[in-house]
């Protein structure tokens, strides 16, 4: 993983009239190798800088540096200092961004692409930047571009590690369930103690309308499995199958037997979900004349 450095820099100020107005309707996952520009800070201060994939670390900000904009309309800009670097991971948010207009770009003395992204374009159609590629899509719930990626890692290498659970995320998120139940079992057969897979198992079959079978699977992760991380999403997975099934008395049985309610993390919506249930139950049936 490559470090990424956090520096206090000395800046350099410049002035300049703002033209183009910037406007805050993009998504970062959208603006690789891109210029832009996040909303103004309480100081009415604009960070702004490069977008682009880490093949490691995925969709990254370099840091260009800051501006404010005067009441008469100019951009007051403060470069970083040349030779320091500050790089940071973009998380999924729902923050949006401008992108910075080619007009803009002799003013902030920025070009189009950076010399120093050659470094990162390199090996384009390899394995690895194909998969950080689908995983970083997948995280940022753009679950179709992903698995345009992770379809090319496929062709390249069908047994890439971790391939098969990815995929499978995209087909959960695409709400195509039956797919992803098909690759996760051949995940699960090449890695049978692969917990993440059977957490991914479990999910297609709750949503793919196979809460028996999740049931087993839960069974199976209990007994088989020793990695417990996925315990809690497993349970409230089932815990919602009931729920939507307006399924009052096995919805109560499946808290008292798991204790989903236990974990910090699902107690606040398993109490939701209970009172939610428990109102729908009270109800009067309709009379029909």
């Amino acid at each position: 993983m490559k470090t990424f450095i956090l520096v206090i820099s000395f800046f350099a100020s410049i002035c300049c009239v703002a033209q183009d107005k910037l406007n805050f309707d993009s998504k970062p996952i959208d603006c690789e190798n891109k210029w832009i520009v996040f909303p103004s800070d309480s100081n009415g201060s604009y960070n702004y800088g490069f977008v682009y994939m880490d093949t490691e670390a995925g969709l990254t900000f370099d840091f260009g540096g800051s501006f404010k904009i005067s009441n008469d309309g100019k951009f007051l800009i403060t470069q970083k200092e040349d030779g320091r670097t500050m790089k940071f991971r973009l998380q999924p948010n729902k923050s949006l961004v401008a992108i910075i207009p080619e007009s803009y770009f002799a003013e902030f003395h920025i070009s189009k692409t950076p010399d120093w992204l050659k470094a990162y374009e390199e090996d384009e159609n390899s394995t690895d930047r194909l998969f950080i590629w689908g995983n970083t899509y997948n995280i940022w719930n753009e679950c179709a571009k992903g698995l345009t990626y992770l379809e090319k890692v496929k062709k390249i290498d069908p047994n890439y590690k971790g391939l098969k659970t990815e995929i499978a995320f995209s087909y959960n998120c695409l709400k195509q369930y039956g797919n992803a139940i098909t690759i996760l079992k051949e995940a699960i057969k090449q890695k049978p103690d692969d917990a993440y897979a059977y957490k991914e198992l479990l999910y297609s079959q709750v949503y793919n309308n196979q809460l028996p079978d999740a049931i087993k699977t839960y069974y199976k992760i209990e007994k088989d499995i020793t990695d417990k991380t996925y315990k809690s999403e497993n349970a409230f997975n089932i815990l919602c199958a009931f729920y939507n099934q307006n399924n009052l008395q096995k919805f109560n049985e499946w808290i008292n037997f798991t204790q989903v309610d236990k974990d910090s993390r699902f107690g606040p919506y398993v109490e939701k979900l209970k009172t939610d249930l428990e109102k729908i139950n009270q109800r009067p049936a309709k009379k029909h004349n």
